[in-house]
């Protein structure tokens, strides 16, 4: 099944735990509407190390409540140097995003973008580092 979105296919947007029958559908059509124009207007690609989690996903399964990757508000943009500087600013100024994280230390270098409206009790909107 193809995605509305022109550089995101469903079989990206699932949850990759293996255990669960998840097709990419359950992301929100309003965050995916904002990833895509983030790559619209950096003009380059935007891979997704993480999107769709479903409750077995193991990085879920031990969270108390359910995160926003799992209520599927959440992308983790696999990035680093140059392009997480440009994703990073381009998303700041696009000014859609709630939840900005990021991870630029050792090999699994991300960049998290959210649009929850709360999370873990924390006021958005909310930038942190892992």
């Amino acid at each position: 099944m193809d995605s509305p979105w022109e550089n995101f296919p469903y079989s990206e947007l699932r949850c990759h735990c293996g255990r669960c029958d998840s097709d990419g559908s359950e992301i929100s059509p309003e965050l995916m509407d904002r990833i895509q124009a983030l790559r619209n207007l950096l003009g380059f690609p935007l891979p997704l190390s993480s999107a769709y989690r479903c409750h077995r996903h193991p990085a879920e399964a031990k969270k108390d409540e359910p995160g926003t990757h799992h209520l599927g508000l959440a992308v983790d943009i696999k990035v680093s140097r140059q392009r997480a500087h440009q994703v990073l600013t381009a998303a700041l100024r696009m000014g859609c995003f709630t939840g900005i994280g990021i991870n630029q230390k050792g090999g699994g270098r991300f960049i998290h973008l959210d649009i929850a409206s709360t999370a873990a009790n924390r006021p958005r909107p909310h930038v942190w580092s892992y």
